[in-house]
């Protein structure tokens, strides 16, 4: 008898395999939900509603750190994006360069998501802008009253505040009354095309190009998680999961080199895919800790620097140990 087990997340082509019972996990019934974000991560960080799900990698890291273990992870990364191109501007505020930012007034939806920790981490590394140099605004992209999933216990030096109650980034970034703005999601003022907003790079596919290029990180924004005490009655979910989620996302890029008929709504698929090959290597989406390892400690080093973790976490930690062997032979 299989276990019954629910699984929340977006329907990614990586996970359709799996959604659609084409990958079945060994031993595993799932019923499939497909939520958006924003609503898995609330429903599942405040009343663990769901045996399996995506989740913020940024809020799973906080609450580990905090001694919070109603979940274990394994190394899924159902999300990944490069964020240069979420960095929007206000473009009557003469800022032309990343160090243009110093002393701006920014906004972001939450200070802990993790498209942001990576831009603070990036600007950083890469621009020697820290996240002190700024003053933060958090509150909704398109809907007033949003609020940190998860308390924060931020060091003293930086500015944090909410934007009034009956206000929205993306308004106030367009009405000038935020500089800047550093987003998962592009504000809808910028996709209506208000002239007040712009992007800082507006060649953002050179820039991040050039930043895998330089780092060899591809920043991972999620992850899947499993309630622990699903996994500590069956610790054997931990590697099905995570070899049924490979196998998705596998046959989900290869469906990419199809040529009869093409799988995806996009006439140069086959360019793209190309190119992307040429940068990237064949598996240019990895899952597994050991090829991963760089990049999640550069995410771990920019959690715990920007006040987030309680404490610098290891993947070691994060991760279920049976999945931290990224393969096996027979």
């Amino acid at each position: 008898m299989s276990l019954s087990l629910s699984f929340a997340c977006p329907p990614y082509d990586r996970i359709l395999p799996l959604a659609w019972g084409k990958v079945v996990p060994e031993g595993i019934s799932l019923t499939y939900l497909p939520l958006e974000v924003e609503e898995i991560f609330w429903r599942q960080l405040r009343h663990q509603e769901f045996d399996v799900s995506e989740s913020s990698l940024s809020s799973y890291v906080m609450l580990r750190s905090r001694g919070d273990e109603r979940f274990i992870a394994i190394p899924v990364f159902t999300s990944r994006c490069f964020r240069h191109s979420f960095v929007f501007i206000n473009t009557h505020k003469g800022i032309r360069s990343p160090q243009d930012l110093k002393g701006k007034t920014i906004g972001l939806p939450e200070y802990q998501i993790t498209a942001v920790v990576w831009l603070r981490g990036i600007f950083k590394d890469e621009y020697g802008v820290s996240p002190e140099d700024i003053l933060w605004r958090t509150g909704g992209l398109e809907t007033p009253g949003r609020k940190e999933k998860i308390k924060l216990n931020l060091p003293p030096q930086i500015d944090l505040k909410p934007i009034p109650p009956d206000k929205t980034l993306s308004q106030m970034l367009d009405s000038g009354e935020l500089d800047g703005l550093f987003s998962a999601r592009a504000p809808s003022t910028f996709l209506k095309g208000s002239p007040n907003v712009a992007r800082l790079f507006s060649n953002y596919r050179d820039v991040e190009e050039q930043y895998y290029k330089k780092t060899d990180i591809f920043p991972i924004m999620h992850t899947i998680i499993i309630s622990r005490k699903i996994y500590e009655k069956n610790p054997w979910v931990a590697t099905s999961l995570y070899k049924a989620f490979s196998s998705a996302k596998d046959i989900a890029i290869g469906s990419y080199d199809e040529m009869a008929a093409l799988h995806v709504t996009l006439p140069w698929i086959h360019d793209e895919v190309n190119r992307t090959r040429k940068r990237m290597g064949d598996d240019w989406w990895p899952y597994g800790a050991t090829r991963n390892r760089k990049t999640l400690e550069t995410f771990l080093r920019y959690h715990h620097d920007q006040g987030l973790s309680a404490r610098l976490m290891t993947i070691e930690e994060l991760f279920a140990p049976e999945t931290l062997d990224d393969e096996f032979k027979i």
